[in-house]
């Protein structure tokens, strides 16, 4: 409700408006496509770069003015414009579905760029590393997912399964499919991982808990449990980093 509230408020500031000239009238330095051409994309704002991909505003809003509508409603963070669905940029007036799956593409080859750069990575020496490899993953999404990341004796990556998808605030985790993962690769030790779409980092108790009976299910079967992260668009929080059931 807040969202749809939010966007209602925007399209309501669009009608409005006064008529806008259009992009084709201004001078050719400041017009997007023109200006990245003669001076590099590293020149041009985050809602230039949109305004590039949406081609066109409406009669009263030009393309530009349109995407800093768009990432105003997003914060002007583009951790946030990056959770945003097709159905999320169609409440926009000037916004087709068009326009909107050429925005939702663009961040996706955006997030899996991300995602490449950690393909190098093949064994775990810190908590940053297991947050390097899941974040493209994990800190968009809108829902919690539960993960692990299964290593061999000298810490070498064997393989990362997710166990769960949940809610906005909760996933159910059976610790049998936990401990039957690790059995199945053979791994020697585990790392836990989920998100908080919230953005907050603070474990929960049940997080907790969770992690407390994890390490102790572990522990009769030789599986040893190296870390539990915690992952946002905030950054992450180690459960071993701080001290915390281990």
């Amino acid at each position: 409700m807040y969202f749809e509230l939010k966007v209602y408020f925007y399209k309501m500031k669009d009608d409005n408006s006064i008529k806008h000239k259009s992009i084709k009238t201004w001078e050719e330095k400041d017009r997007p496509r023109e200006k990245l051409v003669a001076l590099g994309k590293e020149f041009l704002s985050d809602a230039e770069l949109l305004a590039i991909l949406i081609g066109s505003g409406t009669q009263k809003v030009s393309a530009v003015d349109l995407c800093k509508q768009i990432l105003e409603f997003a914060n002007n963070d583009l951790q946030v414009l990056g959770k945003m669905t097709v159905d999320d940029f169609c409440n926009f007036k000037g916004i087709g579905s068009a326009k909107a799956i050429t925005i939702v593409s663009a961040l996706e080859i955006g997030r899996r760029r991300q995602s490449e750069n950690i393909k190098e990575i093949s064994k775990i020496s810190s908590s940053k590393d297991v947050y390097k490899i899941f974040l493209s993953l994990l800190s968009d999404l809108p829902y919690e997912e539960f993960w692990i990341l299964l290593l061999s004796r000298n810490n070498k990556i064997i393989g990362k399964e997710k166990i769960s998808k949940g809610g906005l605030s909760s996933t159910i985790v059976d610790i049998k499919f936990i401990i039957k993962s690790a059995l199945n690769k053979l791994a020697s030790s585990i790392v836990l991982v989920h998100n908080h779409p919230s953005g907050n980092l603070k474990p929960s108790k049940s997080d907790i808990d969770l992690t407390t009976k994890i390490k102790a299910a572990a522990k009769l079967l030789d599986i040893i449990v190296f870390d539990h992260l915690i992952i946002s668009n905030e950054g992450y929080y180690s459960f071993a980093d701080n001290g915390l059931c281990f």
